[in-house]
């Protein structure tokens, strides 16, 4: 049996999706063959899993012809899948597994793609008292129950006769990427013995969504202070992308101190470096962005400021993990830019309360005792 796996584009959703890899693998073993299609950037970030047997790279946009809908779609035609698995909710993904000749297609039946399915699930419905509309309009009653990326990549795992798993995510480093944390690491902070050094407290206020999800660096240089402050040796990482590394330098030069260093002049920042310092971290302090899921595949204690986000659109089964918003009539919002300008949701969080649930969760996890 040949099973193709369309895998999410972003950061955390394909992170989410791997409780759904691991429970096809363990469900199938030898007797299928396993084709994850993904954007090639993701190879690194799954390296080191033994759920695919082999990737197809996929990027619609991008300049490689080879990557783009027309060529990935014949490979997918010249080992013709018995089922794909399409966990993208958007139009294009249910196109690329029918024109790649699936046999079967198990995906939700969202923006006007059921017809692309073989296997089409439908969102549960919940009631609701939605305003605006009508009394008599059935959709002033019902709307669709918001869940995470993990429940429905699970959900069409079950669909095919996969037993359900609980949504643990799970990612591994290579002994590659240990070595380069290794050497980032001894290179940030050469004062930190490692005997001696206290935890390893990694910040990322980045996101590819959009602004709406940051803190800011004045609040996060403010945390870095008083875990300073509260527990001496601690180091004080800063994790950035490749496009936010200047938000990474603020943070440091508004902390101003030797133990506050980022990721942000690192000629190269690899998935592999950042899979392996978010899985020695203590404690990670994160907007709702990738990071976060990544430190969650190992296990690491995590606060997430959440602002404008469902929490429920996030969900993974973790333990240590405390998530902080904020109850106003505006929020969960979800968009990508603050529409009323005043960014409450975030900037009302204050950093003693984050360094109060920072500290609880260190202490909870054994990595401090007071």
């Amino acid at each position: 049996m040949h099973i193709v796996v369309i895998l999410p584009r972003w950061v955390g959703d394909l992170v989410m999706s791997t409780p759904m890899l691991r429970a096809v693998r363990e469900h199938y073993g030898s007797s299928a063959r396993i084709t994850g299609v993904a954007k090639p950037m993701f190879a690194e970030l799954l390296e080191g899993t033994p759920w695919l047997d082999r990737m197809v790279f996929y990027d619609r946009h991008s300049r490689d012809p080879s990557r783009r809908f027309r060529a990935v779609a014949g490979q997918l035609r010249d080992d013709r899948a018995d089922i794909a698995l399409i966990v993208p909710n958007s139009l294009s993904s249910a196109a690329l597994a029918w024109a790649g000749g699936a046999r079967r297609r198990v995906g939700f039946a969202r923006h006007g793609r059921q017809w692309l399915l073989t296997d089409p699930l439908k969102d549960p419905r919940v009631p609701t008292k939605t305003g605006g509309l009508p009394p008599w309009s059935l959709a002033s009653w019902f709307r669709v129950e918001p869940a995470s990326p993990a429940g429905h990549a699970m959900d069409m795992a079950v669909r095919i006769g996969v037993p359900r798993q609980p949504l643990t995510l799970e990612l591994a480093t290579t002994p590659a990427d240990e070595s380069l944390a290794d050497d980032v690491l001894g290179r940030l902070f050469p004062a930190a013995a490692s005997a001696t050094a206290g935890p390893l407290i990694v910040f990322n206020d980045n996101g590819a969504y959009g602004p709406s999800k940051a803190w800011g660096a004045d609040r996060f240089a403010a945390l870095a202070k008083l875990a300073i402050e509260r527990l001496p040796g601690a180091r004080v990482l800063v994790h950035c992308g490749p496009g936010d590394r200047d938000e990474a330098r603020g943070i440091v030069r508004a902390a101003n101190h030797s133990a506050v260093q980022s990721l942000a002049d690192e000629a190269k920042l690899p998935f592999g470096l950042s899979k392996a310092v978010l899985r020695r971290a203590a404690v990670l302090v994160s907007t709702d962005s990738g990071p976060r899921h990544i430190a969650a595949a190992f296990g690491t204690p995590t606060v997430v400021l959440l602002g404008p986000m469902d929490p429920r659109l996030s969900r993974s089964d973790q333990r240590h993990l405390v998530e902080m918003r904020l109850d106003l009539a505006c929020s969960p919002c979800g968009r990508r830019v603050c529409p009323l300008q005043h960014h409450d949701c975030m900037r009302l969080l204050a950093v003693d309360d984050v360094a109060s649930r920072m500290f609880e969760l260190l202490k909870d996890a054994g990595s401090i005792t007071a």
